[in-house]
């Protein structure tokens, strides 16, 4: 059943192999943990600083297969420990709210960057195979304290500083739906209790992905990067304009207020997943772009690729949206909250 994920013919062995998924009581590690349960693996260890979410993990997963750690990845020893007899890693712990790295940019190195390190560190006393890192695309051009901390970890995870023989490799991803901090649900809340809605700009333009999306973006990074690659799936975007006309379908509000609250602290109008520069060494597939990692001599100054943002991929229309939004149970659930 390993191609239900995302990974073809002839993919790596998944059998009776362990896993350790650092913030793994998050949106993703839970998604991430009921597909690895439908494989014959042999452990899935959690790495969480959150006792409160692993108890009620514990409660949603029975699998004896399943392996809790409690600890935060700034501590080093904590990590250390984790990486032990572990085959593949994906390292999901992270800070990610835009608006609170502005405020508290120093926790965000320590988590970011300070945790990502730690991770590689000690990699190179493990055994571990590969090692899967997710970034964002506000690792791009990034304009917040957020972004900059992930353009640090990529560039740590790229900088051949460290001596272990895994595969490092990175994904980035944009919004993902339904997942810890999506807007998505906020909106819904709020046009059901008082038919109106703040939004920051209504022609700011997003990426679109569900969860389920996102771990097929990681497993075919794990089955298909080598040391240093990044990966990309062409996700389609939205505009905020366009979220909320495809909400306004799914609840079937004909007239709502929108109150235009202007764009936060750090935030863009458009994101972007690949630069110019990385889109003209990528290989692609039909789902995905694979970037690996970029050498003087490659880039010709007067033959620059062309961005992949959020203005230039795809748009969404409102019908179409508000189809991939009724196939997300979190959203189905906040609609019928």
């Amino acid at each position: 059943m390993i191609h239900d994920f995302g990974i073809t013919k002839g993919a790596l062995v998944l059998d009776d192999k362990s896993f350790l998924v650092t913030g793994g009581t998050g949106s993703f590690g839970k998604t991430f943990v009921k597909k690895l349960l439908n494989l014959k693996v042999a452990e899935i260890v959690i790495l969480s600083r959150d006792e409160t979410k692993q108890h009620y993990m514990k409660q949603e997963f029975s699998d004896t297969r399943i392996r809790y750690i409690l600890g935060d990845i700034r501590n080093y020893e904590t990590v250390l420990k984790a990486t032990r007899n572990i085959d593949f890693i994906f390292h999901a712990a992270a800070l990610k709210q835009v608006p609170t790295s502005e405020s508290f940019p120093w926790e965000f190195v320590q988590t970011n960057v300070k945790g990502s390190h730690n991770i590689l560190e000690a990699l190179q006393y493990s055994h571990v195979k590969k090692a899967v890192f997710l970034s964002t695309d506000k690792a791009v051009y990034p304009l917040n304290a957020m972004g900059m901390t992930k353009a640090l970890m990529e560039k740590l995870v790229r900088s051949g500083s460290y001596s272990s023989s895994t595969i490092n490799i990175i994904t980035r991803y944009g919004n993902v739906i339904g997942s810890r901090g999506s807007v998505i649900p906020h909106f819904i809340e709020s046009i059901k209790k008082s038919k109106s809605v703040g939004v920051t700009h209504p022609e700011m333009t997003r990426f679109m992905m569900s969860l389920d999306e996102s771990v097929d973006l990681v497993l075919h990074a794990l089955q298909h990067g080598e040391s240093g690659d990044l990966f990309v799936r062409k996700s389609p975007a939205a505009s905020v304009a366009t979220i909320i006309e495809a909400l306004c379908l799914i609840l079937g509000e004909q007239k709502i207020q929108i109150e235009n609250i202007g764009v936060r602290a750090g935030e863009k109008m458009h994101e972007t997943l690949l630069t110019a520069e990385e889109r003209y060494v990528t290989k692609e597939s039909e789902n995905f772009f694979q970037v690996p990692m970029i050498k003087n001599n490659q880039i010709n100054n007067s033959k620059y690729g062309i961005e992949f943002t959020s203005y230039n991929t795809k748009q969404l229309n409102a019908q179409e949206l508000a189809g991939i939004l009724l196939d997300i149970p979190l959203i189905t659930k906040s609609i019928k909250l």
